[in-house]
């Protein structure tokens, strides 16, 4: 069995997981914040749509340098997130599926301010800042809906909220 065939079943449960809770965000919310030091739901949400795209960038391209003042994705309406979300998920399966072994076993390189924060192998960048960054975020993000009473979809089985 290939990296790509290990790596496909788990990403396409963590992305309809991913979905599902995306699904619930009350686009009435999205200036919201628990505090004053945390993100926006608009910009949690946002940035949980675009994690999954970080799995095309580590497959295409042999490093990510980031820069103080870029602009991440911030989504102005739900339809706008769900959008991001899905293209993003199409566009990162496609590259796993279309990944070698050898490919997945190469360097990536992340980098913020000039500074390097990484240098790992592909497979373990995918599953270090595409699944379980975006699995943080996701249960950061089923915090926020909590907060704001709004019923949480089961990811593993049945929620809280399940009747």
């Amino acid at each position: 069995m290939t990296i790509s065939e290990m790596l496909l079943p788990e990403f396409d449960q963590e992305m309809t997981n991913t979905r599902k809770i995306l699904d619930c965000v009350p686009e009435n919310q999205f200036a919201w914040k628990p505090h004053a030091k945390s993100m926006s739901l608009a910009r949690l949400a946002s940035h949980v749509a675009e994690l999954p795209n970080w799995g095309g960038l580590i497959i295409d391209q042999d490093r990510l340098d980031l820069t103080p003042g870029m602009k991440p994705f911030l989504a102005e309406t739900k339809a706008e997130l769900m959008e991001a979300h899905d293209k993003n998920v199409a566009a990162t399966r496609e590259a796993i599926a279309g990944a070698t072994d050898e490919h997945f076993g190469k360097i990536w390189t992340f980098t913020y301010a000039g500074h390097t924060i990484f240098a790992l192998p592909r497979v373990v960048a995918m599953r270090s800042m595409v699944m379980s960054h975006l699995i943080h975020h996701r249960g950061q993000l089923s915090v926020y809906l909590r907060l704001l009473d709004v019923p949480i979809p089961g990811m593993y089985g049945p929620s809280a909220d399940a009747h």
